[in-house]
């Protein structure tokens, strides 16, 4: 159906598929490097975080609530997910550094690894409570999530921004 459309209905079809995609998934991280190695977007399709560093930004009332949290027990990261040369996602991560291993703090304070990759080991699972399809030049989607470990313990909340550049291929 996407090859008979129009390039703009085409990336509208494709953007739907990916945020459906995502939604569907316990990691946005993993679906996006799928996405990244079925069309096939770098040599080596794996998802890269690159943290903005000198940005805060506070939880909202609302964020502290669904993480059971005080704003003083919480840390905040903000990425950009690369696949090769293209952005795929700008990321606002509020999380819970005493829920996390002391490894996991050290690689989300001093690495460029993405929270999803860093997490995995407490197997962990989305829940989304906002998603929005956008209609601007550079943005497609945006998804607002808590993230669980496997205990059910909230361990983050996360809005992403989903970038134009997933649909590179086209």
């Amino acid at each position: 159906m996407a090859a008979c459309a129009s390039p703009g209905k085409q990336a509208d079809i494709l953007a739907q598929k990916l945020s459906s995609d995502i939604l569907a998934a316990d990691s946005a991280t993993l679906t996006l490097e799928k996405w990244c190695a079925d069309h096939a977007m770098a040599a080596e399709p794996k998802i890269v975080a690159r943290l903005v560093r000198g940005t805060d930004k506070p939880a909202a009332a609302e964020t502290l609530a669904r993480l059971g949290v005080t704003s003083a027990e919480i840390k905040y990261r903000r990425v950009q997910l690369y696949c090769g040369a293209h952005l795929f996602s700008e990321a606002d991560n509020w999380y819970v550094p005493s829920r996390l291993t002391p490894e996991m703090n050290r690689l989300l304070d001093e690495t460029d690894a993405p929270f999803g990759k860093v997490v995995r080991p407490l197997a962990p699972y989305r829940r989304t409570f906002s998603s929005t399809m956008l209609h601007s030049p550079t943005a497609l989607f945006e998804h607002a999530a808590v993230l669980y470990s496997a205990s059910r313990q909230p361990i983050a909340e996360v809005r992403e921004t989903y970038q134009r550049g997933v649909l590179a291929f086209l």
